[in-house]
């Protein structure tokens, strides 16, 4: 009734699940994700346990194909299940049992898993692999590449309502902000358990794949921003500027993106652009200039009244 993928990706160790069904909230257990550990997608007549306990397997030190198996010997109804794991060593297994609904199978590579279940054609799995493997760019991007191959093929056969992805750092990387949690075997840091970089949900809509993208998009914008804000913390005019196009390019309709792209513009001296952006963000939402003026009154605003000046806004009274 599902269709998903398991990765890792050999240039940065990211792990990521993604996945998309005709049932309401898929990625509420499908996708297990833990930084330098390992990732897991359980479905079909899905049960948890393969993903909470995959992943403490993992944890271990047992390799994919041995977590599996144990987790299938104890399961009471392995039959009925469909499960995908990678670990962070990029080893992959899969299981998918002989009661799930055709068309029902799965494919393993170094590094990858895709599993489907009730899809419309058995070439789902195939057409998702090789779009992912055909796909540039970071995990996330080939990820959904790969979600949407499934749905050229046809998909799950009842249609679609929900979809997710995760995407965890595989080892603690400068400035990534998760915490370190301890050495990972080759080298390196592990993360803490939450840190993620992508954990997108969409749990109800017509059309899931699309809205999962857009947020994937909003995603990367706020990205963009956070980027321009530890631009401007270092002095570098410039590189906020050039981070806030980016956000904006990739969520233009975006007030808040918006607003803060003006801000780094202001930084930079171009006044005129700052304030159209200023405008911009103000016709979507007329608190705008109010947002900057709190951020300023509590110490947050980078270049503090100056930058309410430069962007025509009075300061507040104190």
């Amino acid at each position: 009734m599902t269709y998903s993928i398991v990765a890792r990706d050999p240039a940065t160790g990211d792990l990521g699940v993604a996945v998309q069904t005709r049932w309401f909230a898929v990625g509420a257990g499908v996708a297990w994700v833990e930084p330098g550990v390992g990732a897991v997608a359980t479905q079909s007549f899905s049960e948890d346990a393969y993903g909470f306990h995959g992943l403490r397997l993992l944890r271990e030190g047992r390799t994919a194909a041995s977590a599996l198996a144990e987790l299938v010997a104890q399961d009471v109804d392995p039959e009925v299940r469909q499960v995908g794991i990678v670990d962070a060593g990029g080893a992959a297994a899969a299981h998918t049992g002989l009661r799930c609904v055709r068309f029902a199978s799965h494919l393993v590579v170094p590094g990858v898993t895709v599993q489907a279940n009730m899809m419309e054609r058995p070439t789902v799995p195939a057409a998702m692999l090789a779009t992912f493997l055909g796909t540039e760019g970071g995990l996330a991007v080939r990820l959904v590449a790969a979600l949407r191959a499934a749905e050229r093929e046809g998909g799950d056969v009842r249609g679609r309502q929900s979809a997710a992805i995760v995407v965890a750092p595989g080892t603690g990387r400068p400035g990534d902000g998760s915490g370190v949690g301890g050495a990972v075997p080759g080298g390196g840091e592990r993360p803490q358990p939450w840190a993620r970089l992508v954990d997108l949900r969409v749990d109800d809509h017509p059309e899931p794949l699309d809205e999962l993208a857009r947020l994937l998009d909003l995603s990367g914008a706020y990205d963009e921003m956070d980027e321009a804000e530890q631009a401007i913390l270092r002095g570098d005019a410039a590189g906020a500027v050039s981070a806030g196009a980016r956000s904006v390019a990739l969520a233009h309709g975006d007030d808040q993106v918006v607003l803060w792209s003006a801000v780094g513009l202001a930084l930079e001296g171009r006044i005129d652009e700052a304030r159209a952006a200023l405008a911009a963000a103000a016709a979507s939402e007329p608190r705008a200039a109010e947002h900057l003026r709190r951020f300023h009154e509590a110490g947050h605003l980078p270049g503090g009244a100056a930058t309410l000046r430069a962007l025509g806004i009075e300061a507040p009274v104190r």
